[in-house]
């Protein structure tokens, strides 16, 4: 001490606890700051493998893009430390796939926890991708808390048939796997394919054998689209026929593509290019039939130095005439059918869809023998843009066949979806409007009503019910009315369509590119 610090020979030995005790200290916050720092980076790695995974990305991206554009912005922003910093978070692809596992794994078992005590609906689909991998998706409705929850339970491919046996034995073996229950299951919502709800070997009635009070229900989008897509009368189908050679023989080559465009930017048009109709797209024949139609004078100038069979057709007024009226039909269609997409859609909301496609059919038929064209607006325009030039034979023809086509219409709808599932829905106005029941409902017992009567007459809960959706409503009531919650969540529970399979194939389609086959 007095040779080597001497500077520190007087001092009294409680200055020399002092710095030891603060020393200790130190070297304490220096491993607490050292494991948070790590901490810290693991949470990172996770939010940003979290990302990735939503985004559909490939794993490399992080270590590739993510972190030296996060390093670049910390050293502009803030300091070369900060910078630093981020490049002690983990991300390589590796990391980053172990990350999206551990992720999905916390998310499943917390999926299966909550299925395993309560009921549930099922939709599911089996569809192919760009590899030839046929791929099952499976989404469950369930009540959590208060609300009624949709998740993803099962995405797996079919090693080999997609036949109903295995599209059955595959989700049973998950149920088995998971210990859910098939009694917990209490409706099933496909595509009405074969494979899926035919009588003996289909997926479907193979289930119900395992859940005897298990229903099973058609894709309202499904029936929809079958509904309107039969087109029997000769001189509409010859119309949409012709439209489809006139657009192929612009899209189909490149060069008269480019040309077009062209032409389209110097005449100031709002479009530049045509589109596509195919089959498989339902909302293609609408958007395809209303752009053609906007660019009908586009095309008859561009016709004028590249010939073709069918130009003739955009002088021709009749054609044309039907043509308006294919564009503004199919676009009603596609707007009904963009009503029953969603999430959070229920039978109830659906059916209303439906009976108000089924008025409107009914509207537009009387509109038409009237000869009122205030409902098509496409077909009204180009009437007062030709000022009648139609002979009275002509109109009275060309109506004709617009309501021929509107009553298939209105008959197919009204056989895809009968009246009795509407009579069946009424039968639950207690649920769709509880405050509005004048008499005991069906089914009811009278302890039940006598419970019903005290719900009714709670005035906080008529604005309870103002307020929030109709799933939330009843969930809330899961404690004080648990037998009439439990009743109406019963009837809420089943998937109206499967709009979430449809989307989900979508979303799997567009990360599984070929470079990521």
């Amino acid at each position: 001490l007095e040779t080597v610090h001497p500077e520190f020979k007087h001092k009294k030995v409680d200055y020399f606890m002092r710095m030891r005790d603060e020393l200790l200290k130190r070297q304490s916050l220096i491993v607490s700051t050292f494991k948070t720092s790590n901490e810290k980076a693991t949470e990172a790695s996770y939010i940003v493998s979290y990302r990735i995974a939503l985004a559909g990305e490939a794993h490399t991206i992080a270590e590739t893009l993510i972190k030296p554009c996060a390093v670049d912005i910390a050293k502009c922003i803030l300091d070369e430390t900060s910078a630093k910093e981020i490049t002690n978070v983990p991300l390589s692809n590796d990391t980053v796939a172990r990350r999206i596992k551990d992720l999905a794994a916390n998310v499943r078992a917390e999926l299966i926890s909550r299925l395993q005590c309560c009921n549930f609906s099922l939709q599911m689909d089996e569809s192919t991708d760009v590899a030839g991998l046929a791929v099952l998706l499976v989404f469950v409705r369930y009540q959590h808390l208060n609300l009624l929850e949709e998740d993803l339970l099962l995405c797996q491919p079919l090693p080999t048939n997609t036949t109903g046996a295995e599209i059955f034995k595959m989700v049973d073996n998950f149920f088995n796997t998971h210990n859910l229950d098939w009694k917990n299951c209490v409706d099933i919502c496909t595509d009405g394919a074969k494979a899926m709800v035919g009588k003996t070997a289909g997926a479907v009635a193979k289930i119900k054998n395992l859940a005897p009070n298990c229903t099973n229900s058609h894709c309202i989008l499904h029936r929809q689209a079958l509904a309107v897509k039969k087109m029997g009368l000769l001189g509409l189908k010859k119309v949409l026929d012709e439209s489809v050679k006139i657009i192929n023989f612009i899209k189909s080559r490149p060069l008269q593509t480019r040309l077009f465009k062209i032409l389209c930017e110097d005449m100031g048009s709002l479009h530049k290019a045509l589109l596509l109709h195919t089959e498989v797209r339902w909302l293609s024949r609408g958007k395809v039939l209303v752009r053609l139609f906007e660019l009908r004078s586009e095309l008859g100038s561009f016709f004028m130095n590249n010939r073709m069979d069918l130009q003739e057709r955009l002088t021709d007024k009749l054609w044309l005439f039907r043509l308006g009226y294919l564009a503004d039909i199919f676009s009603k269609i596609n707007k009904v059918n963009m009503s029953l997409q969603g999430k959070q859609v229920t039978v109830f909301t659906a059916n209303d869809k439906i009976q108000a496609f089924k008025k409107k059919l009914e509207l537009w038929i009387s509109c038409i023998r009237s000869r009122e064209l205030d409902s098509f607006t496409i077909l009204k325009d180009f009437c007062d843009e030709i000022n009648g030039d139609i002979d009275a034979s002509d109109l009275i023809m060309l109506c004709d066949e617009i309501c021929q086509h509107l009553e298939e219409i209105l008959n197919s709808v009204k056989q895809y979806f009968p009246n009795e599932e509407n009579e069946k829905l009424k039968s639950y106005t207690w649920i769709r409007n509880p405050f509005i029941v004048q008499k005991r409902p069906e089914k009811f017992t009278a302890k039940e009503y006598e419970i019903f009567i005290d719900m009714i007459s709670d005035s906080s809960l008529q604005l309870l019910f103002e307020k929030l959706s109709l799933p939330e409503f009843w969930c809330t009531l899961r404690e004080e009315y648990a037998d009439l919650s439990m009743k109406a969540v019963k009837i809420l529970l089943p998937f109206a369509t499967t709009y979430l399979c449809e989307s989900g194939f979508s979303s799997y389609a567009a990360t599984k590119t070929k470079y990521r086959n």
